[in-house]
């Protein structure tokens, strides 16, 4: 059987910035620090409850959300390079014509000798034989279809911005 208190502290909590975007997911002793130290304070926008927390000295409400009262420190974040790695991680490491995950090259959707630039809404990851039926074509000529239309990768904090909203709504529906 699992001891209750040790249920309490496997929970997570979502920190936002100041400007209420959510930026990440901390384990609950973290929580608990920013929100003693007052570098955070709660967010009770929802009616999921968090827990309460007692201790000699202290009782503490810690919710499910809580919201920086400092400006955190994030970086400055630019779009990676059009290259082999980022490209595949892009694309999940699968062939963006068939599907497959053995092979894989990365192809222009307008191929460079039809002045297609190297950028990212025109390099794909492309398996050996997609790559090689596609040749020198445009997709619709060589009859392939993109299974995603190929775009830059976003800032990782839209990204879990954005996977944060989506289960959200999930879970209220």
């Amino acid at each position: 059987m699992i001891n209750p208190s040790r249920q309490v502290l496997e929970q997570s909590v979502v920190v936002f910035s100041q400007n209420y975007l959510p930026l990440c997911r901390v384990n609950i002793k973290r929580a608990i620090v920013l929100l003693v130290t007052e570098k955070a304070e709660p967010l009770d926008f929802t009616t999921e409850v968090g827990c309460l927390l007692r201790s000699p000295s202290l009782v503490l409400y810690v919710p499910k959300h809580i919201r920086l009262k400092i400006a955190s420190g994030e970086r400055t974040w630019k779009i990676p390079p059009v290259n082999r790695r980022e490209v595949l991680k892009r694309d999940h490491y699968t062939c963006q014509y068939c599907g497959s995950s053995k092979h894989l090259t990365l192809d222009h959707v307008i191929p460079r000798s039809r002045h297609g630039s190297h950028t990212w809404d025109n390099v794909v990851t492309a398996c050996e034989r997609c790559n090689s039926k596609k040749g020198d074509k445009m997709p619709s000529e060589a009859g392939m279809h993109l299974r995603s239309q190929p775009k830059a990768p976003i800032h990782p904090t839209i990204a879990f911005a954005e996977k944060f909203w989506t289960d959200t709504h999930k879970s209220l529906e």
